[in-house]
């Protein structure tokens, strides 16, 4: 799983609280007793993640992790002190470090902090290719297609990467946006600096903001400690917006502040913080239609959208599929000891004609399930989940064309067992989808009458059909223009 360094004068006494917690997640521990020790195990074998006491006989914490940073500032630095203050540790926070703790360790969070700090330090430093054909089997994490759409977006990346400019990625749930993310973050003159990713949608909307920008002691009960914001701790760095369309009102204001001159106060503080931060953000939601419906700050939007990279959906990217589903049974038959290498045309075939509503996370979820299913070097249709290999029969709609009848409680249950982290917003898309379709099949076309029933602007319903990729198969009647 990775290598942690353990930098402290006395290791004995938490030594056998990290094998115990870390040892079964497959975690090698290397221990160094003198910060100048450390930063010589830095130097020529950096670890994936450092545990460093504040307190070390020939160097101050503080003054190790700086000297740390300008060897590989990408490494996630954990503090941990038994000083009930952590002053250096909150000073080293302001300057990127990753987290801090306090002896005597809790096991179950040093566990958890553990795992995702050594998750961030692959992101930054395992490559994020960009590829038109195969790559080779420790390519990393790649990008793959060779579609017109992909051409685009890899164009995309190369003229933003080295912009010290905002990026705004949009695409349904599932097309790759942390990936081109990192591809744009990996090709900046920011590569060397921190890389942080926040899911906006995944935190609760009463600490998102003290997630974003940190909070001082007693802002709000159980603020016990003053806490460093991801925007301080990036300073010098990437930060990732992943979802920022469903990031609340007051959020998004100080948000614009901060793009505005690089400054902003903690939670409860008054005090200004100026940062130095790269900003990518990645939605699937049209920032365009919520800004227009009050949903998402217009002025904010425009700051957002100076250069966006519109990712495909799977189902739109041609000849893409048979290439993607090459290199994943590869990497994943390599990642679960499996040794499938082939595909029969037949399994290939139900795989293509499926219509991929959960996109490229979707299919990685399947292939998994198929090949933990699989014996031999060949993977056929009956190793695919039942989902494929049965589609429900496809309704004629006279209004909107032939599209299969959709079972919310089957989505959700094979999503689950795909390990889905976007669960909620891939539902409420699907929703979305329903509503309109009945909406319309109701009001026979009619695209005004549907847009008042359902509460929302013509323009915004047109929109929505073009984001669903709905069609109609004759004229609309009642309407004065049809769809395109």
């Amino acid at each position: 799983m990775g290598r942690m360094l353990l930098v402290d004068d006395d290791p004995a006494m938490i030594l056998d609280q990290l094998t115990h917690a870390l040892s079964p997640e497959g975690i090698r521990i290397d221990v160094a007793r003198t910060a100048e020790e450390g930063l010589q195990h830095v130097a020529c074998q950096p670890p994936d993640v450092i545990l460093l006491d504040v307190h070390l006989p020939d160097l101050s914490g503080l003054e190790a992790y700086q000297r740390i940073r300008q060897i590989d500032g990408r490494i996630p630095v954990i503090f941990i002190t038994w000083a009930a203050t952590a002053d250096t540790a909150i000073e080293a926070m302001k300057k990127g470090a990753y987290d801090y703790l306090f002896k005597p360790l809790d096991l179950a969070r040093l566990r958890g902090v553990i795992t995702q700090a050594l998750e961030l330090g692959r992101l930054m430093r395992e490559p994020a290719v960009v590829a038109e054909t195969l790559p080779t089997e420790n390519g990393g994490d790649a990008i793959i297609g060779r579609c017109p759409a992909m051409g685009e977006v890899y164009k995309a990346i190369g003229r933003v990467a080295t912009q010290n400019v905002i990026a705004l990625i949009t695409g349904e749930s599932g097309t790759g946006k942390e990936l081109v993310a990192r591809a744009i973050y990996q090709h900046s003159t920011r590569a060397k600096a921190p890389f942080l990713a926040i899911n906006c949608a995944a935190i609760p909307e009463n600490l998102l903001e003290s997630e974003l920008f940190g909070h001082e002691k007693g802002a709000f009960t159980g603020a016990d400690r003053k806490r460093i914001g991801k925007f301080e701790q990036c300073n010098g760095g990437t930060l990732f917006l992943d979802e920022i369309g469903d990031m609340p009102l007051a959020t998004q204001a100080k948000i614009l502040r901060l793009l505005q001159d690089q400054s902003f106060e903690r939670v409860g503080g008054n005090e200004t913080v100026r940062t130095d931060v790269r900003l990518i953000a990645a939605t699937h939601r049209d920032l365009k239609v919520w800004s227009s419906e009050g949903r998402f700050r217009q002025d904010l939007y425009y700051r957002l959208s100076v250069f966006t990279i519109p990712l495909p959906a799977l189902r739109e990217r041609g000849d893409d599929l048979p290439m993607l589903v090459q290199h994943y049974l590869r990497r994943f038959s390599r990642e679960l000891g499996r040794e499938v290498r082939e595909i029969t045309p037949e399994a290939l075939e139900l795989l293509c004609r499926y219509p991929w509503p959960g996109n490229i996370r979707e299919l990685q979820g399947v292939l998994k399930q198929a090949l933990l299913q699989a014996a031999g070097t060949v993977l056929i249709p009956a190793f695919l989940p039942e989902s494929l290999r049965v589609p429900p029969e496809p309704t004629a709609d006279p209004l909107l064309g032939t599209e299969a009848d959709f079972s919310f409680e089957a989505f959700i249950l094979r999503r689950l067992e795909e390990g889905a982290t976007t669960l909620s917003a891939e539902v409420h898309q699907q929703l979305d989808r329903l509503l309109l379709r009945l909406a319309l099949r109701h009001t026979k076309g009619n695209q005004v009458q549907a847009a008042r029933l359902l509460g929302i602007s013509r323009q915004t319903l047109r929109a929505k059909i073009r984001e669903f990729g709905l069609t109609f198969t004759g004229s609309a009647a009642g309407d004065e223009d049809d769809l395109d």
